[in-house]
């Protein structure tokens, strides 16, 4: 089995999230003084990296922490509004039956992840939530030792530029979702290992041999 440990991200990728994002983003931009965003420059933001969308919103790095607290204060009272992804029930039984670990790694908080996986949460050992000033290499390093398994074993799931550039760093493999926050070309032009169209395809990395795209 090529793969003994798969790190999920949890908004956009497993939790439909993005609808919320735009109903609150604007809201938020308004308490931490930061540029809104228009609905034209939604979709030309899904092709940037997070430090271009900072740098474009006008967002200072230094408010980032108090933006994040903030935020998973709204997703804690919206946990109604989030539901997971169709099929992310049944891919994530898949891979556990299959003797897969599976981790999360997020910048919300636990208790909200806990809320947004419902029954699935039981399903997962490990778990390395809220925001972090070293990003989320440290995280997946943090898992990876936990787990006891080796790099070459690992592959990391997300829906955004940052969780390529993350793995990269670690030096695991990484899967990109085509129906998270960023634009499926974006990803693309990342070379990730793997590229996810359906739900389903995730669970036949369980039987995969890792191939570049």
């Amino acid at each position: 089995m090529p793969y003994a440990l798969v790190i999920f991200d949890l908004d956009g990728t497993l939790a439909d999230s993005f609808p919320w994002f735009l109903r609150t983003i604007n809201d938020v931009a308004d308490r931490f003084n930061f540029r809104r965003v228009t609905h034209e420059e939604i979709e030309e933001l899904r092709h940037a990296s997070s430090r271009e969308i900072l740098t474009r919103l006008e967002v200072p790095l230094w408010k980032l922490p108090a933006i994040a607290r903030h935020a998973r204060r709204l997703k804690a009272e919206a946990a109604g509004e989030i539901s997971l992804f169709a099929g992310v029930e049944t891919m994530l039984r898949t891979l556990a039956d299959n003797g897969v670990q599976l981790a999360l790694v997020t910048s919300d908080s636990e208790a909200n992840a806990r809320e947004k996986l419902g029954e699935s949460a039981a399903l997962f050992s490990h778990f390395d939530c809220s925001a972090s000033l070293f990003g989320k290499a440290a995280k997946f390093r943090r898992v990876i030792r936990r787990a006891g398994v080796e790099p070459g074993k690992v592959i990391s799931i997300g829906d955004e530029v940052r969780d390529i550039e993350a793995a990269r760093t670690v030096g695991i493999a990484c899967g990109a979702v085509c129906w998270g926050y960023a634009a499926p070309a974006a990803l693309r032009a990342r070379g990730p290992d793997h590229m996810f169209e359906r739900m389903n395809e995730i669970t036949d990395i369980a039987g995969r041999i890792p191939a570049r795209i």
